[in-house]
């Protein structure tokens, strides 16, 4: 047992949750347990996003993806601007008119509550799946530090998380993000530094060795309309288009990120925060993706066999191979990654609760300090219960694969549906409740069989391809049904 490491990573992890639980005074209301009384500053909200666009499977399986690959992923991360610049334009206007809690506010002023339902039940679902991906790659650091099970590991991490969610509410969220992110971003540059110096030459070894392997090209600009083009994942096409419809779902319709983007003061600190978060992103997926690339030529020169299962390499060479205190430092920043997404999960799975399902039924009560009472002790309930439901899907998700892939596939089978509606209520004025609901039907039927049946009998179409399809699909039936529903009442008279 390395003790100095094991005090290092217990002191990130006691001092962490004192300082997100220290904003329990400031909690008053459910504005203030869920959008931090609005009074964030942009930049504060802006590094949130980065930590909650960041969790444990960017740390540990990004590294991965340019160890067995090269540096394409970063073509996927230039989508995530594009994305940005349609959310700040399109999306955002609606969102400030009038104080919105969630997401799925909106769809009920454009469709009705049926489609909010439909749309809350299915972020819920999302988040629940995506996050218990997270939750698990949490127990692969933690098991390699502490010698723990899988399970055990979880429910550390998760205990402690959801300690200070449930006493500070979004502020402890934004606040220890800004933390958390400051945290894992030098923990990374650190590690790029050491893993470096384990290397004889240094980086023009890695220049040497890696530059022939075709570890350092980043665009792959070949197009065809083919089978074998849509079933590559990182590609110029995939990554731009794909990474646009994807982040414009997450980021746009997701409550996750979506009450990041409502807790800011004004549309205009909003817009900032989003599109300042890119640079940041960009920066960061860069310096994992270069962590990769100097790890696959120090297993190469060693002549060393590299970790099974490969989700392992990176925790697994911080901890064996930098020194005492370091490496406790790295693996408290791959821990904070962890947190603050988790914590930001735990806060958007319940407020989505509450907020779009319970506070509905209570319509007409009269409003009051006692009322305010009552709805934030029920909404730090759902945030207990969420965390349970956290703990279960964490354990369930070791047998779904990589965990990078499986929770970005997950994600992407069901966000289509959600843009797609979306877009229905945002640029469409004669489609209706129904047509809308047929058209997110459609949608996620057709991503079952995508994800499905399609991969088990045909050639495989990459993830990357997913949000764009259900998209599509949802939007044009949705369309359509609003015709025949209109030529019908037209024929009806």
């Amino acid at each position: 047992m390395r003790y100095l490491d094991l005090g290092v990573v217990a002191a990130y992890l006691v001092g962490i949750t004192w300082f997100g639980a220290h904003f329990r005074h400031s909690q008053k209301t459910l504005r203030d347990y869920f959008l931090g009384g609005r009074k964030a500053p942009w930049w504060a909200i802006s590094l949130s996003i980065v930590s909650a666009e960041t969790s444990t499977l960017t740390i540990i399986g990004t590294p991965t993806l340019a160890f067995t690959g090269n540096l394409g992923f970063l073509q996927v991360v230039l989508g995530y601007l594009l994305a940005r610049v349609v959310i700040s334009l399109v999306f955002l206007p609606h969102y400030f008119r009038g104080e919105m809690y969630t997401a799925y506010e909106l769809m009920q002023r454009r469709f009705g509550p049926n489609i909010r339902k439909l749309t809350a039940a299915t972020f819920l679902v999302i988040r629940a799946l995506a996050e218990g991906v997270r939750v698990f790659a949490i127990s692969i650091v933690v098991s390699i530090v502490l010698g723990t099970g899988e399970v055990a590991s979880i429910a550390v991490i998760l205990c402690l998380t959801l300690f200070y969610t449930f006493e500070g509410g979004m502020t402890a969220v934004i606040w220890t993000d800004v933390v958390q992110m400051f945290l894992y971003v030098f923990g990374a540059v650190v590690s790029f530094l050491v893993i470096l110096q384990h290397i004889p030459g240094g980086w023009p070894t890695v220049l040497a060795v890696a530059a022939p392997a075709g570890k350092f090209a980043v665009f792959d600009f070949r197009f065809e309309l083919t089978a074998e083009f849509f079933s590559r994942t990182y590609t110029f096409w995939a990554g731009l288009i794909g990474g646009c419809f994807l982040t414009t779902a997450s980021h746009g319709t997701e409550q996750l990120m979506v009450q990041r983007l409502l807790a800011a003061r004004t549309q205009g600190e909003s817009r900032a925060a989003l599109l300042a978060s890119w640079v940041v992103i960009f920066v960061q997926f860069a310096l994992f993706l270069l962590v990769g690339v100097i790890l696959f030529v120090y297993y190469a020169q060693t002549g060393t066999a590299a970790p099974k299962p490969l989700d392992r390499l990176y925790p697994g060479f911080i901890w064996q191979h930098l020194p005492p205190g370091l490496a406790g430092l790295v693996v408290a920043a791959v821990l904070a990654a962890a947190m603050s997404n988790l914590s930001a999960a735990l806060n958007s799975l319940a407020s989505t609760s509450i907020m779009d399902f319970l506070k509905p039924l209570a319509a007409g009560r009269a409003a009051g300090p006692e009322e305010d009472a009552r709805w934030l002790r029920r909404a730090r309930g759902a945030t207990l219960v969420w965390g349970g439901v956290l703990f279960v899907v964490g354990w369930l998700a070791r047998q779904w694969g990589p965990v990078l892939e499986a929770g970005l596939s997950i994600a992407s089978i069901a966000y289509g549906g959600l843009l797609g509606v979306f877009l229905l209520g945002m640029l469409t004025r004669r489609v209706g409740e129904k047509a809308a609901i047929a058209g997110m039907m459609a949608g996620f039927l057709v991503m079952i069989y995508v994800a499905a049946i399609h991969r088990q009998y045909f050639t495989p179409i990459a993830w990357t391809w997913y949000v764009l399809i259900g998209t599509s699909v949802t939007f044009l039936t949705g369309c359509a049904f609003s015709l025949l529903e209109g030529r019908k009442n037209g024929a009806a008279h």
